[in-house]
């Protein structure tokens, strides 16, 4: 309203990979939308999509679109529960799987309320969770594999799924140790598990393919959206035939009156196109100005007397002030000075820069050079201007 005009690294939570209104993908909803908004059976776009899924995504050999993350995640488990006939699912603490009851336990759970290598009370996300669902998630910590081996030891005989996060990109953007994706993908494969990858954020952003190619650990289903729809509500429950065979059948119900309506898969398949055709190009650059921002953050912080950590790599990272070397898992974030990283991101919104406040930062296609300057620039002033910057140091 005022006229300014705001490098944007919120990017609505992940979704603008390419930047605000890229052309091609508003050329491509400009399209779709004459020729329908909705038809209740499938259309050439969609096939084209599911193509393009299928050439880029490991375990992509099958797959059906929905409205939203939380949406795919409902489908994943419940694809797993009718392929293993086990009920109980493990999920990691602070793993983000969509608001919905089932699976909004331990996102962000308190000091007091922390699993162990054991496991720990489920803590509802929310009021209005029904504690009855918390029988059926077994809370572990990530990064943590003999906790899961342990698990599926004694309890494999229960457990459907293991769910995860590729990378712990809600909290803290925390990337697994070597050999611990691998470690589940044996662990499940031993205990008769089905492992889905919850690549909402990753998808598209640590790597064309997303985390599997990245890490070179192949899931049995995984969802994506966010990135995948350059801000158009779509999702996708990708997985290998044996079981997606059975949403096929309709032995188990995926079902959606918006599933896969034109304007999202326009939007979709431009986004995935335009991502596939100059890939040699974003991802590249995508490293390269990730690594100039981390570096001038972390340097900027030094210099005016703070200390912070970030991790993360390429169009998706983590800034938090703490004095820790690194973080491993969600506990390890409960070290971040939270208020003051809030006080950050006022300082940077007083500087013409806008973040998200619990200290997630995405990078675009769109981004230049030039922005990054213009960020580092602010937080330098930002940082300097902060409370207890240079006391600290002191």
């Amino acid at each position: 309203m005022d006229g300014n005009e705001w490098p944007d690294f919120t990017l609505s939570q992940g979704p603008m990979i390419l930047g605000h209104s890229h052309p091609a993908v508003v050329d491509a909803v400009a399209r779709a939308n004459e020729r329908g908004q909705v038809f209740a059976a499938q259309h050439m776009e969609e096939l084209e999509l599911a193509e393009a899924l299928q050439r880029l995504i490991p375990c992509a050999e099958l797959m059906r679109f929905c409205v939203s993350g939380s949406e795919a995640a409902q489908a994943a488990l419940r694809v797993a529960r009718t392929y293993t006939g086990k009920s109980k699912y493990i999920k990691f603490e602070g793993h983000y799987h969509g608001w919905l009851d089932s699976v909004a336990f331990s996102v962000n759970p308190p000091a007091g309320a922390l699993c162990d290598s054991n496991g720990g009370v489920p803590v509802p996300w929310s009021a209005g969770v029904p504690q009855s669902l918390a029988d059926e998630v077994i809370v572990l910590p990530w990064n943590d594999l003999r906790a899961v081996e342990r698990v599926l030891e004694q309890l494999g005989a229960e457990i459907a799924a293991v769910i995860t996060e590729p990378v712990m990109c809600n909290n803290g953007c925390i990337f697994p140790e070597p050999g611990f994706l691998d470690g589940l993908r044996a662990a499940c494969d031993q205990s008769r598990t089905v492992l889905i990858f919850d690549e909402i954020i990753t998808g598209f952003r640590v790597h064309l393919g997303g985390a599997q190619p990245r890490f070179d650990v192949t899931a049995d289903l995984a969802i994506f959206g966010k990135a995948m729809g350059s801000g158009f509500p779509i999702s996708a429950i990708v997985g290998k035939s044996e079981l997606m065979d059975i949403v096929t059948s309709a032995k188990a119900i995926q079902a959606g009156t918006m599933n896969a309506q034109n304007a999202s898969v326009a939007a979709a398949l431009a986004t995935v196109t335009h991502l596939e055709k100059h890939a040699g190009e974003i991802y590249p650059e995508f490293a390269r100005l990730s690594e100039t921002l981390r570096g001038g953050l972390s340097q900027a912080a030094e210099k005016n007397g703070h200390k912070v950590l970030i991790q993360g790599a390429g169009a998706v990272f983590h800034m938090g002030f703490t004095s820790a070397a690194g973080v491993k898992d969600y506990r390890g974030t409960l070290q971040y000075d939270n208020a003051k990283y809030h006080r950050f991101v006022r300082a940077m919104r007083e500087q013409g820069i806008r973040l998200i406040g619990r200290g997630l930062w995405y990078l675009s296609a769109a981004h230049t050079e030039a922005d990054i300057r213009q960020c580092l620039e602010a937080a330098g002033s930002a940082l300097a201007e902060l409370d207890s910057g240079k006391a600290e140091a002191q």
